[in-house]
């Protein structure tokens, strides 16, 4: 049974923290469109990263906090960009926890409940079983390390009366972001399996991680790591025959492993990104009602991918 509403009636004020990225662009426009009012807190504007003071009271009366900061990690874990990708989540996510707790003690009214971004790569190369929220055992390397501090952060913040929430977010799917390049491969006739091919594949289309976001502000249950990907897990060779499919582009050649570590070095990325076998079940939200719009890779790769879709403003349901 839905234990929230369909629409975001219950939500008047949210606070979105790193909105002009990917994510949050499109969480901004689809509060907007909700007649949801949105403040942002981010590198300018009246509540910027360093001015605690300003954060709490950005924060003061709105029902909701989502926090999406972080640089991309497309990049190499060179020790310049490693500082730059932790810091930009743990010391954010630090602030945001001081922000709330100055908020009370000032007078204010904190918002009930706090979303903080995590990734679904915190679980480790997973190609036997799903990973769930339960069951799902954490991985090692750098990516996870940093996953591991963020979650920290918003654990130890000491905000009595806010639920918290890490949404550990599989690969984003939308127009832009990790589709450019994998039609960009594909075109050029590169768009067969990367690596062994047989890595799986954790998604989730951005319209359902808005939609998931909805849903967990209204489901007081849900509290801690909450997975976001949709239900149907894919291989990298599914996903890019996926893709060549509806591109109507017959093959493409398999980048091998060794290949995809040179081309890594000269596009200034790593290979994990495509490599890491993610295999990331959303437990949670389906226990608690949580209906996915796009479930399979399919009809998700033909609504972003559909040439002569007209923009308009989508329904905000939350079941």
């Amino acid at each position: 049974m839905n234990p929230t509403p369909n629409t975001t009636t219950n939500i008047t004020t949210v606070v979105i923290a790193g909105a002009s990225g990917f994510i949050g662009t499109h969480l901004v426009r689809r509060f907007t469109e909700a007649g949801v009012e949105v403040r942002t807190v981010g590198r300018a504007g009246p509540a910027r990263w360093g001015d605690t003071q300003g954060i709490a009271s950005t924060l003061d009366g709105a029902d909701l906090l989502v926090n999406l900061a972080g640089r991309s990690v497309n990049c190499r874990y060179t020790k310049r960009n490693a500082d730059v990708i932790f810091s930009s989540r743990v010391d954010t996510t630090e602030e945001l926890g001081r922000a709330l707790a100055l908020c009370r003690t000032a007078g204010g009214t904190p918002p009930p409940v706090w979303i903080n971004a995590s990734t679904g790569t915190i679980y480790r190369h997973a190609m036997d079983r799903p990973q769930t929220e339960d069951d799902g055992e954490l991985g090692t390397g750098f990516s996870v390390s940093v996953a591991r501090a963020w979650e920290r952060a918003q654990v130890d913040a000491d905000v009595p009366g806010v639920r918290k929430v890490a949404l550990r977010i599989s690969i984003v799917l939308g127009r832009g972001s990790v589709m450019t390049p994998l039609t960009v491969l594909a075109r050029t006739g590169l768009g067969g399996p990367m690596g062994p091919g047989s890595q799986k594949f954790s998604w989730v289309h951005l319209e359902d991680l808005f939609r998931a976001v909805v849903f967990v502000a209204a489901a007081p249950s849900l509290s801690g790591p909450v997975n976001v990907a949709a239900p149907e897990v894919v291989t990298n060779a599914d996903l890019m025959a996926a893709v060549r499919q509806r591109l109507r582009i017959p093959a493409g050649l398999p980048t091998p492993a060794w290949l995809l570590d040179l081309g890594g070095l000269i596009i200034r990325t790593e290979a994990e990104l495509v490599l890491k076998s993610r295999w990331v079940s959303p437990r949670k939200l389906l226990d608690a009602g949580f209906r996915f719009t796009y479930p399979n890779l399919g009809p998700a790769l033909d609504d972003i991918l559909a040439r002569d879709r007209v923009a308009a403003p989508e329904p905000v349901r939350a079941d």
